[in-house]
This record gives structure tokens, sequence and C-alpha cells, in this order.
């Protein structure tokens, strides 16, 4: 299959085409192994064969759970749970020290869930039990907790600071005190603050602050507020998840929220972050102001960056390691009974494992790297003892040729601004066969552009715009008069439908033809001087939009095809050039077709 179809279907299907690899959990179905001696072989000959590893701990428990988790949490956990818990937890741990046995260990986190929820009785038992394998000296130990428990039990903070984590990360989300109270998490002003105080009175200096964007639910507005107030708490890293929805309660909403939402509200955190010094490259995730600090766990940073194999332990833990992905028990009914039974038979508790073949392990390890944003050739060479270049030189001629990736050094291939605001389409180029197939297979029955559109628009706020709003749309023709410059809606209303470029007229803008030239550079890169000459029609039919009544000024102008080459930009996925006479009505968005059927006569 082709770059661009590939492409194309990945930037449709962004709410699945991300760092999580394969798209389903059931994916790697046909590769899997059942009999317990058989998934011991496996696991054992894997982690035999790895150089050093990184840990996970899972811990499953938390207050409640948040409606945009995706993650193995117990729902309703009984009195006694959290100790039968680390009872067995241990246990299982044990299992593995008999396998990995002294092999170097690189990085350590200790995640969930929350958990900071146990005991410190437990969470010491856990942490001294890891640290009788053989840690790196210099790693970063990474512990998460909420702003609740931060905020309410400074003594826990201080127990965890003297079990030897040297970094802690705490999730505020949103300091909209109403989108909180949707998502089912608490949260507010005053506790974050309190919670902050508190880390630092335990004399932490790594601290993290998530932060989620791309809800529906959730304004530009609320969102960079949220970005200013924490910068104002000055923690070390601050790191921003878009909402997957995938395997979530909110799941329903994703076709309503658009690639273009996302990016944009990405792009608000990117410029207050670096005006306030915190450093990230394109595409990643977590901002740094520590200067030459990745921001990131050591577990993370060696994970993402080296591909280095881990291991997890605990409920619905996952691992890879080598040529195996393995899920534990409890990934599919978020339940303990059947990882208590299995270990107490002797038996590794997992419930899936795929001893994949080698370009599984690929998609799944470049999956994972694009969440710093570039791919080390040195790394890749290290993990897979085989050239990048050579295995990807398709990927790469199609990358670099649409300014989507560029080498910024010999070893760094790199996603650039463009590329970061498309990266849900490039990732799938590094996907298996079988996974290319099975992303078509189910974006052809997911994807829906009118629910999401109806979804959208339940949420839309007239009101943001005065009545009637003044649209320009701009009719650009080549020399010949036998191409037209359009491009691919990225956002609600018609969204992925041909259009031509233009956009609302703002209060900024000092007139309708600056507001025209403005539009076609945001949205095609393309350089014009529009005047009032080129003006050939006013279309103020109140039913065009479903926005509610927009009026559109258009102009038409004709540049040399030769001498422009067009990028989409803004809430723009594409800009091309399209023969005139092969367009369809029911191609274009609005009434593009009769405007641009008026504006050819006259020309």
């Amino acid at each position: 299959m082709k770059c661009r179809e590939v492409f194309d279907r990945g930037i449709k299907f962004h709410h699945y085409c991300n760092t999580a690899y394969p798209l389903r959990p059931n994916s790697l179905a046909q590769y899997e192994v059942h009999a317990h001696d058989e998934i011991y072989r496996v696991v054992s000959e894997n982690i035999e064969n790895q150089k050093e590893l990184c840990l996970y701990v899972h811990v499953p428990f938390c207050q409640s759970r948040c409606k945009f988790c995706e993650y193995v949490v117990l729902d309703k956990p009984c009195e006694g749970d959290a100790d039968k818990y680390v009872e067995y937890l241990l246990k299982e741990i044990e299992m593995y020290r008999q396998i990995i046995m002294d092999k170097p260990i690189v990085g350590y986190d200790l995640g969930g869930g929350t958990p900071s929820y146990l005991s410190v009785e437990n969470l010491q038992r856990i942490t001294d039990s890891i640290k009788r394998f053989n840690l790196n000296d210099g790693i970063y130990m990474s512990i998460e907790t909420t702003p609740v428990i931060a905020a309410k039990d400074i003594d826990k903070l201080k127990a965890i600071k003297a079990m030897g984590y040297n970094r802690i990360s705490m999730g505020f989300q949103t300091v909209s005190e109403k989108l909180l109270e949707s998502l089912g998490r608490e949260g507010s002003k005053s506790l974050y603050e309190q919670a902050v105080d508190n880390v630092r009175k335990a004399g932490f200096d790594r601290l993290n602050i998530d932060l989620m964007y791309g809800f529906l639910n959730q304004s530009d507005e609320d969102f960079a507020n949220t970005i200013k107030y924490t910068i104002a708490l000055n923690p070390e890293f601050i790191t921003l998840y878009r909402n997957r929805y995938k395997g979530t309660k909110l799941e329903a909403e994703s076709q309503g929220v658009t690639l273009y939402k996302v990016n944009r509200q990405y792009d608000i955190a990117y410029n207050l972050l670096k005006e306030a010094g915190y450093i990230a490259n394109n595409g990643k995730n977590t901002f740094s102001r520590i200067p030459g600090d990745m921001g990131t766990s050591s577990y993370l940073t060696k994970r993402v960056i080296d591909a280095t194999s881990y291991v997890g332990f605990g409920l619905g833990a996952q691992s890879f390691v080598g040529n195996y992905l393995a899920y534990n028990l409890g990934c599919a009914d978020h339940k303990l009974k059947k990882y208590f039974e299995a270990i107490d038979q002797g038996f590794l508790p997992i419930n899936d494992i795929a001893d994949m073949p080698i370009e599984e392990v690929r998609a799944k390890a470049i999956s994972v790297m694009f969440y710093f944003g570039f791919i080390s050739m040195k790394s890749y060479k290290a993990r897979f003892n085989e050239d990048f270049r050579e295995v990807y030189k398709g990927q790469i001629d199609f990358l670099e040729k649409n300014s989507l990736m560029q080498f910024a050094d010999d070893d760094t291939f790199m996603l650039t601004d463009y590329g970061a605001a498309h990266l849900y389409g490039i990732i799938p180029l590094f996907y298996s066969e079988r996974s290319v197939k099975e992303m078509f297979v189910m974006s052809d029955k997911w994807l829906n552009d009118k629910k999401g559109e109806d979804i959208y628009l339940e949420k839309y706020d007239r009101k943001s715009y005065d009545a009637p709003s003044v649209a320009v749309d701009l009719v650009v023709f080549n020399k010949d008069r036998s191409k037209i410059l359009l491009i691919n809606r990225a956002d609600h209303p018609y969204v992925n439908k041909l259009a031509l470029p233009g956009g609302f007229y703002l209060p900024e803008d000092q007139s309708l033809e600056y507001a025209a030239s403005r539009e076609l550079m945001e949205e095609t890169t393309v350089s014009a001087d529009i005047s009032e000459r080129d003006l050939v029609k006013v279309t103020s039919t109140k039913d065009r939009d479903p926005r509610g009544w927009v009026i559109s000024v258009a102009y038409r102008i004709i540049v040399d095809e030769s001498a422009v080459k067009p990028i989409a930009n803004s809430d723009a996925l594409y800009a091309s050039w399209v023969d005139v006479s092969g367009l369809k009505k029911d191609e274009l968005a609005f009434d593009h077709y009769d405007i641009i059927q008026y504006a050819i006569p006259i020309v």
C-alpha cells in the first residue's frame, strides 16, 4: 500500500493511531502462546537475551476511576484488597527475579492507578523488593501520586522520598472545576497549591505535573488558563497528555473532537511553555525547564529512545521484552481473582503473550519512539542490528519530500513542526502490513463524519461569533485555469471535505482583502496581494453553513502553479492543486462548488 494512502487514513483515524501499539487488545492473537511451559520459555529466553532491562510496577488502586482513564484500575476495591495485592505482587516479582537474576536494571517506575494509595509499609516492601535487583547507579526512581493525597498526607511524601524516589509525578489534568466535575475527578486551585507545597517540603526537586487536552467540552481558554496556572507553580517538568478516548467512558465523544482542535490546543501549550522557559522538541509531550534533562523518568527515557526491553509487574501490567509483548491477568476484566490464582499455582500471571515476528516488534518499538518525536539511528541499530535507512527507505523519502520529518544530524530523524501536527498519519507508516490492513478495516467501520459533526454541533456555542459572521474564500486558479487550489478541511463542519482556502474575518483584520491574504497564507503557505478588484461573489444564504448564518465573500486570483508549493497549515489537513474538470459537487464543503462554477466563466 502506498505511503500516501496509509498517511491519509492515519490522519482520519487519529484517535487510534497513536504511540500505543497494537490497535486493539487482541490484534496479535495469531502470535499468542498459551501453554504455561511455552509461556515460561518465551519469557525466559527473551529476558536472557537482553543486556539490560527496565522494570515497572503497577498499582491498580485509585480513589475513583476517572472517565478519561484507559488503564487497569479497580472500580470498587474492598477492604484488605491492597494488602493482599501487595503480598501477591511480591510473589510475582520473586518469580521474575529467578529469570532476571543480576541483569542490569536501567530504569524503574512505580505507577498505576495511584501507587501512593498504598500504605507506607506496603510501598516500602515493594521498594525493598525492587532494590534487590541490580539497579544502575544514578537512575531516577519515579513514582506517581494525586493532588488529593499529596495535599493531605505530607508524611507519606516524606516517607516516599526517604525510600529513594527522586522524581514524583501527579496529574492536575485541568484547573477548570466544571470540566473536572464532568470527568469525575476532584481538584481545585487551593488543593493543587497545597499539594505542590507539600511535595517541596518533602524534599522533591524533580516534580512533574500532567495536564490533559483534547476534551470535547474543553475550551481553548480553559486549557490556556491551566497551562499558565501550572507554569506559575514552577514544576521542573510539565507533561501534556492528549485524551485518547479509546477504552474510556468518554469514547462516544471522540468523533466530535477533530485533529484540528487537538493540534490547536497543543500549539497553545507549546507556545506558552516555550515562552516560560520549558523546552521540548517537535512532537515531544514532556517539557523540561532543566537544561539537558529530558524531563522523563529513566524508565520512560530508556524505553522511548533506546527501545529498551521492560518487564511489568502487577495486575494488567504490560511487558515488552525482545520479541514478546505480554499483558498480565487483570488487563481484560480488571479483577484480582485470576491474578491471585495463577500465582498460587506457580504460573507467571500472564493473560496474553504474543511471540511476535520482527515486523511487529519494529512497529511496537517505533510507535513508542514517537513519544519523543524522533528516532535515533544508533538506538535502532543497537535494538534490531539493521540500518533504519535501508529498512524504511520508502517511508523516509515520503516523509522528507512532504516536509514531515528531517535528519537533524546523522543520528536523529526528527519531526518537523509540520510533521508534529500530522503525527498520527506518520506513525502508521511504520506499522506492520497486518496492522495497516487492520487500521483500514477498523476505520471503515468506525469513521462517521456526520456523527462526529452532530456531536460537535451539540456543543457548539454560536454566541462565540457575532451574527452574521463573515468569511472570506479564495478561488485560486493556475495560469491556464485548468486547476484550482483546494484544501482538505481538518475541522467540523464538513471535516475531510474539499474546500476553498478561507476562514472567518477576524476583529484584528484591517480589511476583507487583508483577511483573504492572511487565510491564503495560513492554510496553504501561498502568498498573494488580494485587492477589491479580485472580488467575484458574495453569498449570504442563511443555510449555507450548519453553524449559523455566515456570509461568504469570495475572491479570485491566478498564480503560477510551478512557482508555489502549497503546504497545509492552520485548520487544513492538505493543500493541493485539483483538476477543475474533475470536481464533483458532493466532494466540496459548503456551497464552494457553486462559487467555483460562478468564477469560471468570468475568468
